[in-house]
C-alpha cells in the first residue's frame, strides 16, 4: 500500500490545492471510548472527479500519510499523486516513501465484469437471464452461455484467479452474453427484478461444515431466488456433500409449497475437473432442483438516503451510542468519531452498517447542520435500508 513517512510537521491550511490535488478540509480523531490512542487525521481530498480521505497517523518521532482504508480508490495511482501532492505542499522532510515505485498497470479488457453499480443503475434485458454462483474455472458458465446465445449469463464469483480466467476464456470463445460480478450471492439477487430469471445454479459450493451462517443455502436465499425466478424457473444444486445435501433439502422440504426433483450420480453435458476426480473417486453427487410456480411483485430500490433534519455536531458527538445496534435483519456500530477545526460545529462519523455477512463501512460527513454519506450513499439493499432508517432515529434524538 502506497504511504509516506516524514518528520512531524504543521498540517497543510484547508482548503488548498497543489499540483491539481485539492485538500478540502482535515478532521481529527475525538476519543469518545474509554480507550485513549494516538491522534488520527483525515484529510479530504478531491481529485480528478474523485473524493477520497488520507490519514495521518503518529509514528515515533515521525508522522505516516497513507490511504484509508474506508475510502480506498483505484487507480492506486490517484492515491500516489495526492499523498505526493500533500508532502510537497508542506514541505516535509521524507523519510521514507513507495509511491515513486507504484505505476498504473495497463488492465486487460474486461468489457464482461461489471460492478455491483451497474446492477443497481444501468442493467436492463429483455431477455431471459441465467445466474452461476461460484462458477469456478467457469467450464459450466462458458458451455450453458455458448449453447444458449439468446439468454443472458451472469456468473457471480468472488476468487479472483477464477474472475481472471472466465475472462480470458469469454474473450478466446468470443462468447458476448454474460456478465461477471464480484460480489456475495447471498445479497446480489436483491438487485435482479422478479420472475426474469429462468434458472439460477449453484454446483458445488463450500459445505461450510464449520461455519454454517457462511453457506449460500438459507430461507432468505431460497426466498429471493423464488422471487426473481420466473414461472417455471429452478434453484439448482449440485453437491458432494451428503451433509450439505441433507441440510438443503431439509430447507426445500419445509417451504409452505413447492416442487423438488432429487437425482443422484445424474450427468450433465459438461462436468468441472473436480468433479470428474470424485466420480473416479466413487464419490455420489447430488442435485437438488426447486421449480418456481408463482409469480412475485417487483421490488423498489429507489430508496432515498438523506437525512431530512438537521443537528448539532458537539450536542451529537455527547450522546451517540458506542455499543454495537444489532438487529433481527442489520446493525449499526459507530467506529470513530472525527471533528473539523476548520470548520465551526463540523465532523464526521465513521460506522459499519448492514447485513451481517457483507457489512460495508461509511463515513458521516456532518456541516452546517446537515448529514450526509461521504463518498456516496450506500447500495440500496435491504439491510441497508433498515440500517439507514434506524441511524436517522439514532441521530435525530
Amino acid at each position: 500500500m502506497p504511504h509516506i513517512v516524514f518528520n512531524k510537521t504543521d498540517l497543510i491550511s484547508t482548503p488548498s490545492s497543489n499540483n491539481g490535488v485539492d485538500f478540502k478540509f482535515i478532521a481529527k480523531s475525538y476519543n469518545f471510548t474509554e480507550h485513549d490512542r494516538k491522534t488520527e487525521y483525515k484529510v479530504a481530498v478531491g481529485y480528478k472527479q474523485k473524493d477520497f480521505l488520507l490519514t495521518i497517523k503518529e509514528k515515533e518521532e515521525n508522522q505516516m500519510i497513507k490511504i484509508d482504508k474506508v475510502t480506498r480508490i483505484s487507480p492506486v495511482t490517484l492515491v500516489k499523486d495526492a499523498l505526493n501532492a500533500y508532502v510537497d505542499a508542506n514541505n516535509c522532510n521524507i523519510v521514507f516513501s513507495n509511491t515513486n515505485n507504484i505505476n498504473q498497470k495497463v488492465e486487460p479488457k474486461k468489457e464482461y465484469l461489471k460492478d455491483i453499480n451497474y446492477f443497481v443503475d444501468e442493467f436492463k434485458t429483455d431477455k431471459e437471464i441465467q445466474i452461476e454462483i461460484g462458477f469456478g474455472s467457469g467450464r459450466h458458465l462458458l458451455h450453458q452461455a455458448k449453447n444458449n446465445p439468446d439468454v443472458q449469463f451472469i456468473g457471480l464469483e468472488i476468487h479472483t484467479p477464477s474472475i481472471e480466467q472466465a475472462l480470458k476464456q469469454l474473450e478466446i470463445q468470443e462468447i458476448s452474453n454474460v456478465l461477471i460480478v464480484n460480489y456475495d450471492a447471498r445479497l446480489f439477487m436483491e438487485f435482479i427484478e422478479s420472475n426474469q430469471v429462468g434458472k439460477i445454479f449453484v454446483h458445488f459450493p463450500v459445505p461450510w461444515d464449520k461455519k454454517p451462517h457462511r453457506r449460500i443455502y438459507s430461507n432468505e436465499f431460497i426466498n429471493e431466488a423464488l422471487r426473481v425466478l420466473k414461472i417455471g424457473g429452478t434453484l439448482e444444486l449440485r453437491t458432494d456433500s451428503r451433509k450439505y445435501f441433507d441440510y438443503c433439502t431439509e430447507l426445500l422440504t419445509n417451504l409452505p409449497t413447492g416442487k423438488i426433483t432429487i437425482d443422484i450420480n445424474k450427468d450433465l453435458e459438461i462436468s468441472s475437473k473436480y468433479e470428474d476426480r470424485w466420480k473416479k473417486q466413487g464419490k455420489n453427487i447430488y442435485d437438488v432442483v426447486l421449480t418456481s410456480h408463482t409469480e412475485d411483485k417487483n421490488i423498489d430500490l429507489d430508496f432515498d438516503f438523506t437525512f431530512d433534519f438537521n443537528v448539532d455536531f458537539i450536542d451529537l458527538i455527547k450522546d451517540i451510542p458506542t455499543k454495537s445496534i444489532v438487529e433481527k435483519s442489520f446493525f449499526i456500530h459507530i467506529e470513530d468519531l472525527f471533528t473539523i477545526d476548520q470548520k465551526e460545529n463540523a465532523g464526521m462519523i465513521q460506522l459499519t452498517m448492514g447485513n451481517f455477512d457483507r457489512p460495508i463501512s461509511k463515513y458521516l460527513l456532518v456541516e452546517d447542520g446537515k448529514i450526509v454519506y461521504y463518498q456516496g450513499t450506500p447500495l440500496p439493499t435491504s439491510s441497508n435500508i433498515l440500517a439507514h432508517k434506524k441511524l436517522k432515529e439514532i441521530l435525530s434524538k
